[in-house]
């Protein structure tokens, strides 16, 4: 079943050669997992990430793209909670690092969304820029009632540029503030599959379909099911009724019902569970359903109105309290 970690796995296995795509996931991902600090009146770039291998991506990317040296750092056990970043990469002197990626502004401000050149680019770099935020705060819940894939976002800002670039390469996606915390949410299973795909995980987007195709046929099937029992329950309440009155008709009527609605109520009882096209069919001879239906209904009616002038109970005082009448 596919999980956060199995995700994130395989998104730091995507080959991409093609530069601007490298820059856009990169720049995503310090944006998403970092910030801009001042140490020693310099402005420090930072970023906190979940796994050695997202370390790996992330300082290559910088060494051959800008010629920047970073420094790793595993965060102490101490200092991180359950299921947060344990990594740090830490850009010392990332003032012109920063504004190469468009994380600053020209007042030396950290920007709130996304760089606009990055959300305005070719559909593989928005791709890229889907798949740097879920390697720096995504999390996928597995197929089931729940099912979700979410992008934590440090603004609403960039949860909104987030969405937009989500949107432009089909990817439906909703901005979310949720306990305190703007997010990207997407909770349609078939979405999800789409987004996964989108990014590069190929592989989990493949197992995804697949549990998800499983888990709606078995609750189409459930439903079906469940159909079928219901229509069951009723057809045989319905039988139950029918015969009842019936019993009641012909014992009220005695030897005063004519004969084609004798043999037709006696037809109803010899064969309970048949329905009336059975019962048409195994007439002698031969009855449409109207037309056996017709008698029955003309037999019932018959004895009741007996019934009413001799002041004696009807067809529908034999019937159990917990049946509909016919």
């Amino acid at each position: 079943m596919p999980s956060t970690p199995d995700v994130r796995s395989e998104l730091v296995r995507v080959p991409v050669q093609h530069t601007g795509e490298r820059v856009a996931e990169v720049a995503t991902v310090l944006r998403f997992a970092g910030g801009l600090h001042s140490i020693s009146g310099r402005i420090a770039l930072e970023a906190e990430l979940f796994t050695p291998q997202i370390v790996q991506r992330v300082r290559k990317d910088l060494a051959e793209l800008y010629g920047v040296r970073s420094e790793p750092k595993q965060l102490s056990p101490s200092a991180t909670r359950a299921g947060a970043p344990q990594f740090l990469v830490r850009v010392l002197d990332g003032e012109t690092l920063a504004r190469q990626l468009g994380l600053l502004d020209q007042r030396r401000r950290q920007i709130r969304g996304l760089p606009n050149r990055l959300t305005t680019g070719a559909p593989a770099e928005l791709a890229a820029i889907l798949r740097g935020a879920f390697l720096a705060r995504g999390t996928l819940t597995p197929p089931g009632r729940s099912a979700s894939l979410e992008i934590v976002c440090p603004t609403n800002e960039a949860a909104m540029a987030l969405q937009g670039a989500a949107s432009r390469i089909g990817v439906q996606a909703k901005n979310r503030e949720i306990r305190g915390q703007h997010k990207l949410v997407i909770r349609d299973s078939e979405m999800i599959g789409e987004a996964l795909g989108a990014m590069g995980a190929t592989e989990n987007r493949a197992t995804w379909d697949e549990l998800r195709l499983a888990r709606e046929t078995r609750a189409t099937a459930n439903r079906l099911v469940n159909f079928d029992d219901a229509n069951l329950r009723r057809s045989a309440q319905a039988s139950v009724a029918a015969c009842a009155r019936v019993e009641r008709a012909l014992e009220i009527l005695g030897d005063g019902v004519p004969e084609h609605l004798r043999y037709a109520g006696e037809l109803r009882l010899k064969f309970r569970e048949a329905s009336l096209d059975d019962l048409g069919a195994r007439a002698d001879p031969p009855l449409t359903k109207d037309a056996i239906a017709g008698r029955i209904r003309r037999l019932l009616a018959m004895a009741d109105k007996e019934a009413q002038a001799r002041s004696v109970p009807g067809t529908e005082a034999s019937l159990p309290e917990e049946l509909d009448t016919m």
